[in-house]
């Protein structure tokens, strides 16, 4: 059934894509930001709902009260195309930090650049920080928030890369707050194909890092922050569903947190439940 519902899904998602592709095409090019927005966000929902429709998974963002009006960066953890989707509808105008080969597919590519995304040549190191900087600066005066996915690349749950130099540039030259975010979005929504599972999906975006910090203490702060919120948000799906299939990575990270845990037990008298944690963040987002 897990199967038959995920191959539903992906026929689904990807024909109302280029559906909504197609259609709105001519009315996007010639329509205004925040008729072309409106639409980017229904496009987003209507994601989420047809996978909560079909495969059975909820949304929930925590901490939404952690993103400062206006320009500010966030740096994501990325682990599925899910969150590409899902921060066009919760967040205002995102200007996404992406691939510049993401530029040359058709329509797709055509919309990217109408709703101001900034793509990057990781093949011209100095060329792409003056790009980078370039578009995120047309960001900021927009009052745009800036959408940076600091590893660089997708990673699988469990596993943490260590946050590429653009984060620090553009907080430090600009003067911005970071707001790290984290998430478990992979667990159901798997980086190469495979099952889309049920379950909740959790993103949880972290009080802000205020500017100022050097380059390595800041890279050290976004992984630290991000690394200790991606696992709890991990050890909650598994709490709650202890069926869900675990990786080599995830099951080592969910044992390291097991250790963890004890030792804390053990020296303070008290235990801590990550998904109790994660429930009573919930209650006041």
């Amino acid at each position: 059934m897990t199967t038959l519902r995920s191959i539903a899904f992906g026929i689904l998602l990807y024909a109302s894509l280029i559906l909504f592709l197609i259609v709105f095409l001519p009315i996007f090019l010639v329509s205004g930001d925040d008729f072309a927005w409106r639409m980017t966000r229904v496009w987003g929902r209507t994601g989420m709902r047809l996978q909560k429709w079909i495969t059975g998974t909820d949304v929930i963002f925590e901490g939404l009260e952690n993103i400062p009006a206006g320009a500010s960066v966030i740096a994501s953890k990325h682990e599925s195309y899910w969150e590409t989707m899902a921060y066009t509808a919760v967040l205002d105008r995102p200007a996404f930090i992406l691939k510049k080969e993401l530029m040359r597919i058709p329509l797709f590519g055509t919309y990217m650049r109408r709703l101001g995304m900034i793509p990057v040549d990781r093949t011209r190191r100095g060329a792409t920080m003056a790009s980078m900087m370039a578009g995120a600066r047309k960001a900021i005066a927009e009052g745009r928030p800036i959408v940076i996915f600091p590893e660089g690349t997708r990673t699988p749950p469990g596993t943490i890369g260590e946050p590429r130099p653009g984060v620090y540039l553009i907080a430090a030259e600009l003067g911005l707050p970071i707001v790290p975010a984290a998430l478990n979005s992979g667990t159901f929504w798997p980086k190469k194909h495979g099952p889309y599972r049920g379950g909740t999906i959790r993103v949880r975006f972290l009080p802000p890092i205020a500017p100022g910090l050097g380059r390595p203490e800041l890279l050290a702060r976004v992984k630290t922050d991000i690394a200790g919120a991606a696992f709890d948000l991990l050890a909650a799906a598994h709490h709650e569903n202890p069926k869900l299939p675990a990786s080599p990575d995830v099951a080592a990270a969910l044992a390291a947190g097991a250790l963890q845990s004890r030792a804390t037990t053990a020296s303070s008298q008290r235990s801590v439940n990550p998904s109790a944690a994660i429930s009573a963040k919930e209650e006041r987002t």
